[in-house]
């Protein structure tokens, strides 16, 4: 089976709509023929690029089956990061709103992450990569993490210890993860500032 055979079999079986990179072709044969036969499959209509080296089997909208869409570009990213062992979490402001910090959203999705900076774009979509220091990236999603950032992006004098509880409740936290969370949050130095503020959380836990 000739190469271009084999990329379009493997094609074929992939999910419509979701984002793959092209580099995972390359061991199907050498990296000219892989790309000669996805650019091939992109002129006629079988993958859409979406950003450098990242192709998607557009997905026909079940309403008019005509219209095809492609994929997000916060879809994009995460497939990004994925690929290049990245790690990629929301950013502080964005955490800070869904902890109920801020009550006003971000204009624009950005994810921090320890790859380099870049940015996406699909269509009038925009996801910006921004990359900071690993501290501010530990614990990736779970909710001490999600924490950190919100804090970290947030004066403590704004925050009473009523709205750490409350936030705690947004994370569906138990009161024994409450305290295991807390005392993770309150040995790190960048928190310094809110030390006094977790310990009473935790106390009223």
């Amino acid at each position: 089976m000739s190469v271009a055979m084999k990329v379009a079999s493997r094609i074929n079986h992939m999910k419509r709509g979701i984002p793959f990179s092209i580099t995972g072709f390359y061991s199907l044969g050498n990296r000219t023929s892989v790309q000669k036969a996805i650019s091939r499959l992109a002129q006629e209509g079988v993958v859409e690029r979406v950003s450098k080296g990242f192709y998607v089997r557009p997905k026909p909208l079940p309403s008019m089956p005509s219209i095809k869409t492609t994929t997000s570009a916060e879809q994009v990213a995460k497939v990004w990061a994925k690929e290049n062992g990245y790690k990629l979490v929301s950013q502080g402001q964005e955490a800070a709103y869904r902890l109920g910090f801020q009550t006003q959203a971000p204009m624009k999705k950005v994810f921090w992450s320890n790859g380099p900076s870049r940015e996406f774009r699909i269509g009038n979509q925009v996801v910006e990569v921004r990359h900071i220091t690993k501290q501010k990236l530990r614990w990736e999603n779970a909710p001490e993490g999600t924490l950190l950032r919100g804090l970290l992006v947030t004066p403590p004098e704004s925050i009473e210890v009523s709205n750490l509880r409350k936030a705690v409740e947004r994370l569906s936290l138990t009161p024994a993860e409450t305290k295991a969370v807390v005392k993770k949050l309150t040995a790190l130095p960048q928190l310094n500032a809110w030390q006094s503020k977790l310990e009473q959380l935790e106390l009223k836990t």
